[in-house]
């Protein structure tokens, strides 16, 4: 008997009858998305599953949220995780089996739960922390000092960026009139190409290292944003061992991202890390002014105290000048009368007397001769005599 023939809605109405019949549960599914697009408000996605030590796809399908249930659970997904789905990121759906003759097999979707893929993060994350630390580079950047005078900024953002324009505007309306100087390093901050275009406008800054003295890595910050090209391990790797300070001021509320975590000082928005550089130079300028301070009370006091020994001096030199002539006036009268002493007009006054042969003093007899004449002084005369033996 021949085999009874079938077109191929039947065959297929058959399919969707035994699909009906043999699952007709929901069933909670862990997948990773290999690609999610939204497309007349219902989203399609591809599912995958890989095999967990070579990554070979195993088991591949395709999923559908029709708009009723997506216009639920994407806002709610996107609330909790920080992000929008995307290709890539590890989810917990609830499925159910569909089947239509015309448009072939597909699970759609009545539910996302979001804190499977947060919990998945959250994995990656701190393998990727482990990993820099097991480096030794986790750190890095933190060993790095903000200059006092960091004038010359670096900035990494999006071109025509909210927050990239906020933060010019507080750097150049500060109340105290610093000057800055900002160049633009544009790259792409949401989506997958976050980590190859900011590593790639870090390899830029790094080509003219010495024109600056910081680093700025800003994104404006929004309802709800796609942070997960901050937190790779390449990106991480490049933050930590460049050797200017990075700030990041990438505009979320959420967990700190990996690139937040091993930046030397991290901030909230755009507008604050402006903050921090100018705060920095108020900082510099109040030191400035308690140095330039203390410099003047110093040498006021200095001269203070010179002019207090001067007034001192003034009274005491004429002290001192008095006593030293005194002193020296008294020294003078003792050797006047120590010379007294040695006045030959005393000794003859005494009673001695003094000869002298052509003018000398004769102190022994056998300096003269017979017929030298010799004179003899007295107190009251003269006596001049001749030598006869």
């Amino acid at each position: 008997m021949p085999s009874p023939r079938y077109t191929l809605r039947q065959l297929n109405l058959m399919v969707r009858d035994a699909i009906e019949m043999h699952l007709p549960d929901e069933y909670w599914v862990e997948a990773e998305l290999s690609e999610c697009r939204e497309r007349g408000g219902h989203c399609y996605m591809e599912l995958i599953e890989k095999e967990e030590h070579t990554n070979t796809p195993i088991a591949r399908a395709s999923a559908k949220c029709w708009r009723q249930t997506w216009q639920m659970v994407q806002p709610h997904f996107e609330r909790v995780t920080g992000q929008p789905l995307h290709a890539g990121l590890k989810v917990l759906l609830r499925v159910y089996a569909q089947y239509h003759e015309a448009y072939g097999f597909s699970w759609i979707v009545s539910d996302i739960d979001p804190t499977y893929t947060i919990g998945d993060m959250a994995r990656k994350r701190q393998e990727i922390i482990r990993q820099l630390k097991e480096e030794g580079i986790f750190d890095l950047q933190r060993e790095l000092h903000i200059p006092m005078f960091a004038k010359r900024i670096a900035v990494i953002s999006a071109a025509g960026a909210a927050g990239y324009g906020d933060f010019i505007r507080q750097l150049e309306d500060n109340d105290y009139g610093f000057k800055f100087e900002v160049q633009l390093f544009p790259a792409i901050m949401q989506g997958e190409q976050v980590e190859q275009s900011v590593i790639a406008a870090m390899n830029q800054i790094y080509d003219h290292l010495h024109d600056f003295d910081a680093v700025c890595i800003l994104r404006g910050g929004g309802a709800t944003a796609d942070l997960s090209g901050f937190d790779t391990l390449a990106l991480a790797e490049n933050v930590t061992q460049f050797p200017l300070p990075i700030i990041t001021g990438i505009g979320h509320d959420r967990d700190e991202s990996i690139l937040d975590m091993v930046s030397n000082t991290r901030v909230k928005t755009p507008t604050a890390a402006a903050a921090l550089l100018i705060d920095n130079l108020l900082q510099v300028l109040t030191r400035i002014d308690s140095a330039q301070q203390r410099i003047s009370m110093a040498i006021s006091q200095r001269f203070a105290n010179q002019k207090e020994r001067l007034s001192s001096l003034q009274t005491i030199i004429p002290v001192l000048a008095q006593r030293l002539l005194s002193n020296a006036k008294h020294r003078l009268e003792l050797i006047e009368l120590q010379l007294q002493g040695y006045d030959p007009q005393l000794l003859l006054r005494r009673g001695y007397s003094i000869t002298l042969h052509n003018g000398r003093a004769v102190r022994d007899p056998n300096q003269l001769k017979t017929g030298d004449e010799i004179e003899t002084r007295l107190e009251k005369g003269t006596i001049h005599s001749v030598v006869k033996n």
